[in-house]
């Protein structure tokens, strides 16, 4: 029997995941990006327990914890330096199975990569999705300027403006503007020792966070109109934003070079699609279901789709059925999540002195009565698990082991 062939229209963390868990159950994989290589746009990433445990299915869970910095005890401050609230990683590791782990994102890239063979991956190459194809009937299309390539399956993993789910979904009006644009960094350890923490101002949040490698990754958020950029360049809108911060917030951007500094405005899928799939075609990550990073679960979400995908997607299945069950168990997770990231974000993007002080004051007595109140906020995120065994070993030399 002919092996089925999947295509993987991008190639960010949603869509390599999607690709090396298919490769494992059995699927010959393509994966098409548009960029001329995988060099991933952002600093870090930040792995929940969540998609710890989907990246252990595909035998990835280890060798990511291995990479990555095991986030300590921390908390929420005020831009005066002032602890709102501490977080408890042992209670967070008993509450959830485990602690946050934080990773460059182009270690994880890397780490994704070397688990498909050489020529999978054809970077340079812009794909258009022309037939989704028909449960059950035709195999999918998909044009590319050398030619259009036949698939039993197509993963659109092509982000927040997804060509794949224009041609499924035509009349939906995709993610809107949040209303907040941030920034993101990877700089050299500067001056003394600090716990991670983020810092909550008037409509605007700063994060740093210390990396294995020694290395900070920071972030940062504030409201703006769409589409705003800075007259000079985002280093100096940075230090013009925060640079009045507290330690160590005006030394990692000093420590930062002008175009180290990645800034991007954040869009979130208000209206959610009807489905994350059509005929053989489904949707992943961003392009299902973009969400806002306040709860810092866009790419664990992507790792939990790729991984839910691949358990329907067994070669010999029918894959518009599998597509559909797929979509059915994803679409009310994920949308749940982008909801709960939209309270978030509207809570961070208070800015009134009244409101200012009110959230302040919240925060603190949440954490005065325990971490276990504060934690509530990822019941039900943190502590999900993936719906098969690990199918990692065994599935590509020899007969392979069926979870």
């Amino acid at each position: 029997m002919a092996t089925s062939h999947a295509v993987v229209i991008g190639s960010g963390i949603g869509g390599l995941t999607a690709a090396v868990a298919l490769y494992r159950r059995g699927w010959e994989v393509t994966v098409l990006e548009r960029s001329p290589s995988l060099e991933p746009i952002g600093a870090g990433i930040s792995l929940a327990p969540n998609s710890q445990r989907a990246l252990d299915v595909i035998g990835l869970g280890d060798a990511v914890r291995d990479l990555a910095a095991w986030q300590g005890d921390g908390g929420m401050r005020t831009p005066s330096g002032r602890w709102l609230a501490r977080t408890d990683s042992a209670a967070a590791a008993a509450r959830f199975g485990g602690p946050l782990v934080l990773l460059p994102r182009s270690a994880l890239v890397e780490l994704l990569r070397a688990g498909l063979p050489g020529e999978a991956v054809r970077t340079g190459t812009s794909a258009l999705l022309v037939d989704a194809g028909h449960a059950g009937g035709r195999r999918a299309v998909v044009r590319t300027p050398s030619g259009d390539i036949e698939a039993d399956l197509v993963v659109g993993a092509d982000g927040i403006r997804s060509g794949v789910r224009a041609a499924l979904f035509p009349r939906h009006p995709g993610p809107s503007y949040s209303g907040f644009t941030t920034w993101r960094v990877l700089a050299p350890a500067v001056g003394s020792p600090f716990a991670s923490h983020e810092t909550w101002g008037r409509g605007s949040l700063w994060g740093s966070h210390p990396m294995k490698d020694g290395r900070i990754y920071a972030y940062a958020a504030a409201t703006a109109p769409a589409g705003a950029r800075a007259a000079d360049d985002e280093k100096a809108e940075l230090l013009r934003r925060f640079g009045d911060w507290h330690h160590p917030v005006p030394e990692i951007i000093d420590a930062v070079e002008p175009g180290q500094v990645l800034r991007h405005d954040v869009h979130q899928m208000t209206v959610p699609l009807p489905a994350f799939h059509g005929g053989r075609t489904v949707l992943v990550g961003d392009a299902a279901h973009a969400m806002a990073p306040t709860l810092g679960q866009g790419g664990n979400q992507a790792v939990e789709d790729a991984v839910v995908l691949a358990h329907h997607m067994a070669p010999e299945a029918d894959q518009g059925v599998a597509a559909a069950a797929y979509s059915a168990d994803r679409q009310p997770r994920t949308t749940a999540v982008v909801r709960k990231a939209a309270r978030v974000s509207r809570i961070m993007q208070l800015s009134s002195r009244p409101a200012v002080a009110l959230r302040a004051g919240l925060m603190s007595a949440a954490s005065r009565l325990g971490p276990g109140l504060v934690l509530r906020t990822f019941d039900g995120i943190a502590d999900w698990g993936p719906p098969q065994r690990t199918y990692a070993a065994g599935t590509r030399e020899g007969q392979r082991t069926r979870p």
